[in-house]
């Protein structure tokens, strides 16, 4: 994509003003800059900002961890809520998705949003996501948004990025992920999802690690008096971008499977069968998400404001707890010697933080081989991350990865 004018250009690539950005290519050339990578670990962390976890004495593993391993320190989700980052993580757009609605699964009838060039909001009048795949546009990222995550008075606007730069609907977006770059050129990729059902992903909306969305309790555990309302919502599909996609939904949900169990991420990582590309998104309780019809410990923050002021310490104990098991996990397995291999943790925004705070949020690179204990000013988005894990796959840049304005983090890896 072209930025209008070269002063445009160099203020974006500071972050110093909001840009206007005509359409972008789909796909482009192979990003330079990013060594060979053979594999690559994104784990998936949620809801809280930067300053909430450097620092926090509830995390210590993690603060140990991103002075030990390469820290970005001026990096940036896009936007609001979970899903659209989540998909601009994979697939450089929010594909016109603004919400945290499940999948329309399996529905060749619906209208994507990406087709009909309407954004698809978080109200309660915004249907199912309807299966994306085609060209077309995508929503535009404002640089205050007065739609998603605000609870009117006390929060009429969150920020996107920086609190500086936007991006506008993007025509000639192509509906697909960095999944379907490995599949074309023949790479492994595997979506884990901790608490998944253990009969797979398809059409499950949340699950508890056994009972889903689709469990009928009242024959399954009759005379109990159980209901739906008992399932605890561990594993989220908002949380698993890749099902979003057409065709993951009709071919690729052999690729998404839990942490336990025959061909888990545990018994993959021992047995050093591990894919190219794993996508690992701890459930809502590990992810520092949180989930109020679970224990104490995992509650959602009682308030959110940006500091760790109001954060459930409990919360950020179990991520912490969660990503010492995770990397420790991956530096056992015996791919981790052989070939470039790099564990990124990112989290996925800084939550319903009201504006002015920006939507600045923690990123770490930990490298098998190269340089350690980098601390990376440099100004980085998710499509940055998206660009770079390209580069280093050699694959194509996607969407918004391909936009020029969009720097590939070789400080880090």
């Amino acid at each position: 994509m072209k930025l209008k004018t070269k002063l445009h250009s160099l203020a974006v690539l500071v972050g110093a003003v909001a840009a206007a950005q005509p359409a972008l290519a789909a796909e482009g050339e192979v990003p330079g800059g990013i060594p060979r990578l053979d594999h690559v670990f994104v784990i998936m962390m949620e809801n809280h900002g930067y300053s909430q976890i450097i620092g926090n004495p509830d995390a210590p593993f993690i603060n140990y961890y991103a002075h030990r391993v390469n820290s970005a320190t001026n990096y940036f989700a896009v936007a609001h809520p979970s899903l659209t980052n989540y998909l601009e993580i994979v697939g450089g757009s929010n594909f016109g998705v603004l919400n945290d609605n499940s999948p329309d699964w399996h529905n060749t009838n619906c209208q994507n949003n990406l087709s009909s060039g309407m954004p698809g909001f978080d109200v309660s009048s915004t249907p199912a996501v309807c299966p994306i795949f085609g060209i077309g546009t995508d929503a535009a990222t404002p640089i205050l948004d007065t739609s998603n995550e605000t609870s009117p008075p006390s929060i009429t606007a969150v920020t996107e990025i920086d609190g500086k730069l936007s991006y506008p609907a993007a025509s000639n977006t192509v509906g697909k992920t960095i999944a379907d770059q490995l599949d074309a050129v023949g790479r492994s990729w595997k979506s884990y999802q901790e608490s998944l059902s253990p009969g797979g992903a398809d059409g499950i909306n949340y699950a508890d690690g056994f009972y889903s969305n689709t469990s009928n309790l009242a024959t399954l555990l009759a005379g109990s008096g159980a209901t739906q309302s008992n399932i605890v919502k561990l594993y989220a599909v908002k949380h698993n971008p890749f099902v979003y996609f057409r065709s993951v939904q009709e071919h690729g949900l052999r690729h998404i499977t839990g942490f336990d169990g025959h061909s888990g991420l545990f018994d993959d990582l021992k047995s050093g069968d591990v894919p190219a590309f794993s996508f690992i998104s701890p459930n809502l309780c590990h992810e520092q998400h949180g989930q109020n019809n679970a224990t104490a410990a995992c509650f959602e923050d009682p308030n959110d404001n940006g500091t760790l002021v109001g954060l459930n310490p409990g919360l950020i104990r179990q991520g912490d707890e969660m990503l010492r098991s995770l990397v420790q996990a991956i530096h056992d397995s015996p791919v981790w010697t052989h070939g470039h291999n790099a564990i990124v943790i990112v989290w996925d925004e800084n939550d319903y933080s009201a504006a002015p705070n920006p939507n600045r949020v923690l990123l770490t690179v930990d490298n098998s081989s190269g340089e350690h204990a980098v601390q990376s000013g440099r100004f980085y988005t998710h499509f940055s991350l998206l660009k770079s894990i390209e580069s280093g796959l050699h694959l194509p840049c996607l969407n918004h990865a391909c936009d020029p304005s969009v720097a590939v983090m070789s400080d880090l890896f």
